[in-house]
């Protein structure tokens, strides 16, 4: 089995679900609590894992309870926590969610053990990039950081996937080492400054992306599924109708899922499609890593459309 090197954050998501999101100053009562494991590096090693990759994650958590709660669950995923570093100064990292009635959420985030995930960390975890077949990352650690390991799996001829999120201006010298950029309508607009409403400007927005020396990009739209661009062909793979009820951590599971599709020698648009139908499952539950689907959900959706 091809293996997956996630680099990135993991944190506690600490969420509150309310009929609507409250505006600034405004107290809304009434909500209900819970607690998940999250963070956009974690949520995407666990999508990968229960969609069926061998995993490992490079990552920073704190010596506390979330951070012992954190790797006690990646093992439970037969995820490889080796370069999963214990930060002695930093408390792990913690997210707070309110989730309005109809699936929308505001999260705001306390990095913590993550803002010291290094370039010398990513160095320590070398040889596992070099035997990859994808390196996974997002933006709630260090750029350098991803830079570093950028710079590594390049060198080797491993596949970068890059999920540009949170949305942050990244340098061309990033994104030349970039082999799948998969950013949303947000963060397409702020790599392009071109506002993606429709497959045009969505096409408009990824040659911006391509001529960077980006090898792909996969924008993923929501409900209307992704639009899958390499300099040879556009193409919108449509989504799955679902009845959202949280979409946190949907664009880790899609990058998870992507990852391994991919790994197994599926073409972009089936990758696209597998990760599409993994992302649809996650919208349907509560929580980032407790939504994340096991192999035989996202196979069933993908064989009924359902």
């Amino acid at each position: 089995m091809p293996s997956i090197i996630v680099i990135g954050s993991s944190n506690t998501d600490m969420i509150i679900q309310l009929d609507r999101i409250p505006r600034p100053g405004e107290t809304i009562l009434g909500g209900e609590f819970s607690t998940a494991a999250g963070g956009k590096g974690a949520n995407q090693a666990v999508g990968a894992a229960r969609a069926g990759g061998k995993v490992t994650f490079v990552a920073r958590v704190g010596r506390d309870m979330f951070g012992d709660q954190a790797v006690a669950g990646f093992q439970r995923d037969g995820i490889v926590t080796d370069f999963v570093f214990r930060d002695q100064s930093a408390p792990s990292g913690v997210a707070l969610i309110f989730v309005a009635k109809d699936g929308e959420n505001s999260i705001a985030v306390a990095g913590g053990a993550n803002s010291k995930l290094s370039p010398a960390d990513v160095r320590k975890a070398k040889r596992a990039i070099a035997g990859a077949s994808a390196v996974v990352m997002q933006l709630e650690t260090p750029l350098e950081t991803v830079q570093a390991a950028a710079e590594i799996a390049a060198k080797a001829g491993v596949r970068v996937i890059l999920n540009p999120a949170p949305a942050r201006p990244l340098p061309d010298s990033l994104l030349k080492l970039v082999s799948i950029l998969t950013p949303n309508e947000t963060e397409a607009e702020l790599l392009t400054g071109i506002k993606v409403t429709d497959d045009t400007s969505a096409a408009q927005a990824a040659d911006k992306l391509l001529a960077k020396g980006v090898q792909a990009v996969i924008l993923t739209l929501g409900a209307r599924g992704a639009f899958v661009a390499t300099k040879e062909s556009k193409q919108l793979v449509p989504g799955f109708k679902v009845k959202a009820v949280d979409t946190t951590a949907a664009g880790d599971v899609f990058n998870g899922a992507l990852a391994v599709a991919l790994s197994e020698g599926r073409s972009l648009l089936e990758a696209a499609r597998f990760a599409s139908a993994a992302a649809a499952i996650s919208v349907t539950r509560l929580g980032a890593q407790p939504s994340a689907p096991m192999r035989k959900e996202i196979e069933k959706v993908l064989k009924t459309g359902r």
